[in-house]
């Protein structure tokens, strides 16, 4: 198919989604060999620079590949997905999976490296989820990640705390349906608060296996009355 040129504004992403279609319908299976800079430019009716920064996209979605002297080609007919959209897409058990494996070694960690600041910031946390246990559902949700997010920033792993954000915004959905779904709350407002103190004594006192044990059977059984 003809790639027609392109309208002003904004050129690099008009060039690079041009360009998208001819891999995407197989226009340009994968393997191929793109046409040069030069023609490109010239079929899309803008300048090299534009090319060159459309084909840099490309590349960033995996799509194409640059080839030291022999040019640019064709890897992928789908774009790759990055890792905050392919978290919205998953189930929420196997997010639960892989979020247990994250904050239970971060548990373990923050046993060993947490500082008096850490279990200030985790004192305050599991009193503002206990305050939380007279608001709304999504309130309480966010003061429990609050105090999760506090754990794992006490153990000091800047790509632990990483996942645990990427994950917050799948856990918040997941666990306020629980809750909404269920009676954890109407039976008892603050749910599986004693577990979290528990857990804070466990990592203030540097225990931790115990730690890491009270965190798993609480991801388990998350608010202490349903699997999530």
């Amino acid at each position: 198919m003809p790639l027609g040129s392109v309208r002003p504004s904004p050129l690099v992403e008009q060039a690079a989604a041009r360009l998208r279609e001819q891999i995407t319908s197989g226009a340009w299976p994968v393997g191929t060999r793109l046409p040069g800079e030069t023609t490109l430019a010239r079929e899309l009716g803008v300048g090299r620079s534009t090319v060159r920064e459309a084909l840099r996209a490309l590349a960033g979605a995996g799509l194409v590949r640059p080839r030291q002297g022999a040019g640019v080609f064709v890897t992928a007919t789908e774009p790759a997905e990055d890792w905050p959209t392919r978290l919205r897409r998953a189930a929420v058990t196997d997010v639960y999976e892989v979020r247990t494996a994250v904050e239970v070694h971060a548990a373990r960690l923050a046993a060993h490296r947490r500082t008096p600041d850490d279990i200030t910031a985790m004192e305050r946390a599991l009193a503002g989820r206990l305050a939380a246990a007279d608001a709304d559902d999504t309130a309480f949700v966010d003061a429990d990640i609050a105090f999760h997010a506090a754990v794992v920033a006490a153990a000091h792993n800047p790509v632990l705390a990483d996942l645990f954000r990427e994950f917050t915004p799948v856990l918040r959905d997941g666990l306020t349906d629980l809750l909404t779904l269920t009676t954890l709350r109407t039976e008892d407002p603050a749910t599986g608060h004693d577990a979290h103190a528990a857990l804070l004594r466990a990592v203030a006192r540097g225990d931790a296996e115990e730690a890491a044990r009270i965190l798993g059977a609480e991801l388990e059984d998350p608010f202490g009355g349903a699997r999530g």
